[in-house]
């Protein structure tokens, strides 16, 4: 249905079910079955006006959405070097693709270029990206994007969590402070892990 007819539609159903007047509270306390099966007709007629992909957000309400940078991340899990051990795969080959002059090797920092390429942050000052994890963290330490961990820091979804020698994505910090992060090249394939709160070196500010 195009949108002038969504709305078109709206006006009607607005002005069939429209009162002449507001109800009274001792009226609406005297008969909150018909208030219900009003306001259910309602969104029945309402359902049947509006283009399916609108009605999602209105019955959820509104609810930010995961950075780009995660999103992108989360439709690569479980994707695996194939064979196991060769730290290749033809997925894994495009993550490559989002670095300069990066070969076949172990490609955890790979994977993060990629995802933030894929989310219109590109890594390095060029936009090349990295294939080396000392390399990526101090780009972000010379660019002022790095945070240090320790007592008190707190990350962000969508930043980059930093070991030694491994790199990450966090995708959430979980109520007990722990983070829930996807990292390529864990075990083999893309991972869901969750880390300590002290386990990082540090952060990659991506916002």
């Amino acid at each position: 249905m195009s949108l002038a007819l969504a709305l078109a539609r709206i006006d009607q159903i607005d002005q069939a079910f429209a009162p002449p007047a507001p109800p009274t509270p001792a009226a609406a306390a005297a008969s909150p079955a018909a208030t219900t099966a009003s306001v259910g007709s309602f969104a029945s007629a309402l359902q049947g006006a509006l283009p399916t992909n609108v009605l999602p957000s209105l019955a959820m309400g509104s609810r930010p959405p995961a950075p780009a940078i995660v999103a992108a991340a989360e439709g690569e899990v479980g994707q695996a070097e194939q064979p196991p051990g060769s730290n290749d795969s033809p997925r894994i080959a495009m993550y490559r693709q989002a670095t300069v002059g990066s070969g076949v090797g172990p490609w955890c920092a790979y994977f993060a270029s990629w995802a933030a390429r894929q989310a219109g942050m590109p890594l390095g000052d060029q936009g090349q990206g990295f294939g080396s994890v000392d390399a990526l963290y101090a780009w972000a330490q010379r660019t002022g994007r790095a945070q240090s961990n320790g007592p008190g820091v707190v990350p962000r979804p969508g930043d980059l969590i930093v070991f030694h020698e491994h790199v990450g994505i966090v995708e959430g910090v979980l109520p007990d402070g722990r983070i829930q992060t996807i990292e390529g090249n864990s075990s083999d394939r893309v991972s869901r892990n969750v880390h300590g709160t002290s386990d990082a070196v540090g952060y990659v500010r991506m916002s």
